[in-house]
């Protein structure tokens, strides 16, 4: 092999295959560094061999009518894609690409080869990539999406996942073509919420996160609820995209909507049972009063007219003053009970009742408990806006406050503030003991809070406890007055 059928020395040296192929027996002429040791053979052994023995695959006809489409003209150029056989048995993928060369009068191709192992390698690492994407993604409840807000105010969707249709009952194509189909989706009154939701996460490169209703089938009246949560990324221009996902969240809504209307059924049955017994405990605590005093006290006047006529000896005497001082205890037990059911003091107004409260408090339990009763709530002014079943609640609450503060706060004073602030009317107990710590609110026989919060909800208003100023608990009660929910 003469040197004009040699590769030129800055082809020797190139790291890309380069191959002299002779035009009419197809050998190699000639092979370079990088092609030998790719391929694994010295260049004895290539010099006896042609690229269909490099490319096992590789059609001889196929060949030879690629490289005769070259023509007689030196300069043009065809290439092929295909899979070379190294020494030791393994394979690659080559593209090469061939023209027409003349040296020395000789008719010679050379081949540009190209290895694809790695260009082959990534692309087959991005296929398993996308497969597992697919995979994911076709699994995944919902939509997944791409979300494109342009300067303009136009919008794209570059990427729908398959869940478009059974989400929104659009196709892909459909959605992408008119991305404004979407908004038009929405029901009227949640438009300005996913309006304002879109806006804000664009200002403030915040994530979007916004729960409404579609309705994707006009004659049906297929309405969905749908949560959307996106995460923003700002664009070259002043656009905005967003990757995130949509789901359907009907079913969870429908089941917080019947929570809620249960929750509201409960609370209505709660208020019913306590009206039905406030009322009970007023008609017994009247026939006590009534019926058994009325008996007790006739009984004592005639027990003072037969004892006076009794003969004078110690023993009937003594009988006589038992039996008086036993009608005394039985009266007072009597109008204690009748007091217990219903203080008669409400019918005078809950100002009246809170002051009667506190001090039969302080006398039983010797802890001090000072009512006070701000300007705006004293005399009758609430009187007429407060109806008796609402007084009676909210003295209820009252009791169960000073019976907690008894049982277990340690306290020595007790401070009741009630205050009218405009259409509000809020009563305040705070003491000084050692305070509510949070387990005690979650214990499982925590009836006392529990029905103090389910009186205030009744009345439509809120209950709060909270660390007293210096120490101890503060229980507000805050409920709307009668004429304020009239006007509401």
């Amino acid at each position: 092999m003469n040197n004009e059928t040699k590769l030129a020395p800055a082809m020797q040296a190139a790291a890309t295959e380069i191959y002299l192929i002779d035009a009419d027996t197809l050998l190699l002429v000639d092979v370079n560094q990088a092609a030998r040791q790719n391929l694994g053979h010295d260049l004895a052994r290539l010099n006896a061999m042609t690229p269909l023995d490099l490319a096992p695959a590789l059609d001889r006809a196929e060949l030879e009518g690629l490289l005769a489409s070259l023509g007689p003209e030196v300069g043009a150029q065809v290439s092929l894609a295909t899979r070379f056989l190294r020494a030791d048995g393994s394979r690659y993928p080559i593209k090469l690409c061939f023209l027409r060369i003349l040296r020395d009068g000789r008719s010679l191709f050379l081949a540009i080869g190209d290895d694809q192992s790695l260009a082959h390698a990534a692309s087959t690492a991005l296929q398993q990539y996308q497969a597992r994407f697919n995979a994911v993604v076709d699994h995944t409840p919902g939509l997944v999406y791409q979300f494109v807000l342009h300067p303009d105010g136009s919008s794209a969707f570059p990427y729908l996942s398959e869940g478009c249709g059974a989400l929104l009952g659009l196709s892909v194509s459909e959605l992408q073509q008119d991305p404004t189909r979407f908004p038009e989706l929405i029901l009227p009154e949640d438009g300005k919420s996913y309006q304002d939701a879109m806006l804000a996460s664009k200002a403030n490169g915040s994530a979007w996160n916004w729960e409404g209703r579609i309705r994707i089938n006009d004659t049906w009246n297929d309405v969905k609820w749908i949560n959307l949560r996106a995460t923003p990324s700002p664009l070259d221009g002043g656009g905005m995209q967003w990757d995130g996902i949509m789901t359907n969240i009907t079913a969870s809504k429908l089941e917080q909507e019947e929570t809620r209307r249960s929750r509201a059924r409960l609370a209505e049955l709660t208020e019913h049972i306590e009206q039905v017994k406030e009322q009970e405990r007023t008609r017994i605590a009247r026939e006590i009063h009534d019926d058994l005093g009325g008996n007790l006290t006739a009984i004592k006047m005639a027990l003072a007219m037969l004892a006076a006529r009794l003969p004078q000896e110690k023993v009937l005497q003594e009988k006589a003053d038992y039996l008086d001082s036993l009608v005394d205890r039985t009266i007072e037990a009597v109008h204690r009970i009748s007091l217990d059911l219903r203080p008669s003091t409400l019918d005078l107004g809950i100002v009246a009742a809170l002051e009667w409260q506190a001090r039969e408090f302080e006398k039983q339990m010797g802890i001090a408990c000072v009512v006070r009763i701000d300007g705006a709530a004293d005399g009758q002014e609430i009187e007429g806006e407060l109806d008796p079943d609402r007084a009676s609640a909210l003295f209820r609450i009252f009791q169960e406050a000073l019976t907690n503060i008894a049982k277990h706060a340690h306290a020595t004073r007790v401070t009741v503030t009630l205050r009218r602030q405009r259409q509000h009317l809020t009563l305040s107990i705070c003491d000084n003991g050692r305070g509510i710590t949070p387990a005690d609110r979650v214990k499982p026989h925590s009836f006392g809070l529990r029905g103090m919060s389910e009186r205030a909800r009744a009345l439509g208003g809120t209950l709060n406890l909270s660390p007293a100023p210096g120490g101890g608990t503060m229980v507000v009660v805050k409920i709307r007055l009668q004429s304020e929910l009239t006007r509401a």
